[in-house]
C-alpha cells in the first residue's frame, strides 16, 4: 500500500500549483512522488526532473532532512507521514567590493 506523503513547493514554483505550498500524495518511491506530481500540476515536472526524469542539477530535493543524493535516489521508499521538500539551487550576489 502506498504511503500518504506531503510535496513542500518552493514559491518559483507555486504558480503550477494554483498557489499550493503543499501538495500531499500517494507514492511508494521518491520517483513515483514526483511523477505522480507532475502528472498532476502540469508544466512542473520538465521543472523538476530532466528529459532523462532525473532530479535537475540545480534542484535539491529532500525526504525529512536527508538530501536524496544521499539516500538511494528516486528508489527511495516512502513512509507515511514523509516530507519531500523542493529547494531550488540559489546563486547570485556580489563580490565585496563590487556593486
Amino acid at each position: 500500500m502506498s504511503a500518504t506523503v506531503v510535496i513542500r513547493i518552493p514559491t518559483p514554483l507555486r504558480s503550477y500549483t494554483n498557489g499550493a505550498d503543499e501538495v500531499t500524495l500517494e507514492a511508494d518511491t521518491v520517483g513515483q512522488a514526483l511523477t505522480t506530481l507532475a502528472l498532476l500540476h502540469e508544466g512542473l515536472g520538465e521543472r523538476i526532473l530532466d528529459l532523462d526524469g532525473k532530479p535537475r542539477q540545480f534542484v535539491n530535493i529532500f525526504v525529512g532532512k536527508a538530501d536524496l543524493r544521499t539516500l538511494q535516489g528516486l528508489g527511495t521508499t516512502l513512509q507515511a507521514g514523509d516530507v519531500i521538500a523542493i529547494v531550488p539551487a540559489v546563486a547570485g550576489g556580489c563580490n565585496e567590493g563590487e556593486g
